[in-house]
């Protein structure tokens, strides 16, 4: 079994002694550190001298090269918060305490640059942009994130690496003081997600679709579905193909396929970067079993690409029904099983929660999260490990 702990470059630099001493205290494999991140507000309560870390904007914490980004919208920008190499630093300070790393990558998640190129973000069938979300069926964003792995990878050696948001983002985001919470039900949020940008509606067309027709039918849908609050299992969407009271079986069927195609580009462009830069790591994905899941874990296609070695799982919620996502994965991957101690999560919920994670199929363990955790939630990684660990 292998069991890392997330962290930021910043809760590492400043603090490494303390940093690797919690570390080891955890029990934990390996350190998942940020190389690639949206924009956030972090806490870093343990830290020796600071308190809370602005990360305004989505950022590439390693060297941003004027000869990999020339002649593209789309470039990254270095933090101004921290070190222009901080995941470097703390990457090496790590390594010279024997702590192994692995590289987590964001990739089509990045608020800025969809501010100031918004014809490159998800757009929605009443013609609304999702800023933080790049659409993959962008040449242009299939390039950029293939480009960011190389740039994230160059010169940093590294046991794995993680890619986060390797597909489409949807309707639901967590950030920007969210006041979608609630509002929409999972129906009408998996319509929502279904992008109508120009490049997608190009893939429609091609595949015999009229884009007026779709995103009409996609807001006649919406507007049927907003007193739905779950679809029945019947006709859940769970499943290429799947119709019912959301959207016909053939349409939905082949906007589905136009979505995996899309992502399925992104990630090979990605992968290929992976391997030239990292080629002994190993490579885990982002995903979730449900095909129309968007978001940072993306639906994952019927066949996983060859080079990803395992898929991580977001299993933060700790209700029985979490499980289910992991025996979803479990005969056709091996899975990393995602868990947060922080808050919602209960302590005393978290033991049995692990425990159903590991009989569903859950053969790795990732513990978010070592820098964000306050005293009195450290003793609960060092629990969690160890119970995995059986």
């Amino acid at each position: 079994m292998v069991i890392s702990v997330h962290a930021f470059p910043w809760d590492v630099l400043g603090d490494g002694p303390g940093f690797v001493e919690r570390f080891e205290r955890s029990g934990a494999d390996a350190v998942t550190l940020a190389v690639s991140y949206h924009s956030t507000r972090a806490a870093t309560p343990l830290h020796p001298s600071r308190r809370l870390v602005d990360a305004r904007y989505a950022a590439l914490y390693r060297p941003v090269r004027e000869a990999a980004w020339a002649g593209r919208r789309l470039v990254p920008q270095g933090p101004d918060w921290t070190a222009e190499d901080a995941a470097g630093e703390a990457a090496e300070l790590l390594r010279e305490a024997g702590i192994p790393v692995n590289a987590w990558i964001v990739l089509a998640h990045n608020t800025r640059l969809g501010l100031a190129y918004p014809d490159l973000t998800v757009r929605n069938c009443f013609g609304e942009r999702y800023a933080y979300a790049l659409c993959p069926s962008q040449p242009e964003v299939r390039e950029h994130c293939a480009t960011l792995a190389a740039e994230a990878l160059r010169g940093l050696p590294v046991g794995g690496v993680s890619l986060e948001s390797a597909g489409q983002m949807g309707v639901a985001h967590l950030g920007c003081h969210e006041k979608t919470d609630g509002a929409f039900p999972p129906l009408v949020q998996r319509l929502l997600s279904i992008c109508c940008c120009e490049a997608c509606t190009a893939s429609w067309t091609a595949a015999g679709l009229d884009p007026g027709e779709v995103r009409t039918a996609l807001r006649d849908a919406v507007r049927d579905g907003a007193g739905v609050t779950a679809p029945g299992d019947a006709d859940a969407p769970g499943a290429a193909g799947a119709g019912g009271p959301w959207l016909p079986g053939e349409l939905a069927s082949a906007l589905l396929s136009v979505r995996q195609a899309a992502a399925a580009a992104l990630r090979s462009g990605v992968l290929v970067a992976v391997r030239e830069h990292a080629p002994q790591a190993s490579i885990t994905l982002h995903g979730h079993p449900d095909p129309w899941a968007a978001g940072p874990s993306p639906g994952l296609p019927p066949r996983l690409p060859s080079e990803v070695d395992n898929v991580l799982v977001p299993c933060w919620p700790t209700d029985p029904a979490t499980a289910d996502l992991v025996s979803a994965l479990a005969g056709r991957a091996t899975v990393d099983a995602y868990v947060t101690v922080l808050p919602p999560a209960r302590p005393d919920d978290l033991s049995a929660h692990l425990a159903r994670l590991r009989e569903a199929g859950a053969a790795r363990l990732s513990l978010y999260h070592l820098g964000l955790a306050g005293s009195d939630r450290q003793p609960l990684l060092a629990g969690l490990v160890k119970e995995f660990r059986g």
